[in-house]
């Protein structure tokens, strides 16, 4: 029986369910993928600058010292630290926010 058919009748194909569970398993990938993000930034946002950067040699008074005259390239090590520091002032706020909706969203989904 071709789809069209099997629609018009009111039942569904075996190609229309796997499809419908196709994009429900997106869904929930997609949702997981997002979480693990929103707990990646959430790691990133509770480094200490004193107790913890600093003494690995990751803190913004170590690395943003001058190298030179005419030395204007950032090293990984510079450029990681202000992506740290960036998330730490940026995402302060935006972060309350996504992981109040997080929690909400497991207490409703389980």
């Amino acid at each position: 029986m071709p789809p069209e058919e099997s629609q018009a009748q009111g039942t569904f194909s075996v190609v229309d369910w796997e499809r419908k569970r196709s994009f429900a398993n997106m869904a929930v990938t997609m949702y997981a993928f997002l979480e693990a993000i929103l707990l990646l930034v959430n790691a990133v946002a509770v480094l200490n600058e004193e107790r913890f950067l600093s003494k690995i040699g990751w803190g913004r008074d170590q690395i943003n010292q001058p190298q030179g005259f005419g030395h204007e390239e950032k090293g990984i090590k510079q450029q990681i630290a202000n992506l740290i520091h960036a998330i730490r002032t940026v995402m302060r706020v935006p972060l309350i926010f996504l992981n109040g909706l997080a929690i909400v969203m497991e207490l409703l989904m389980g």
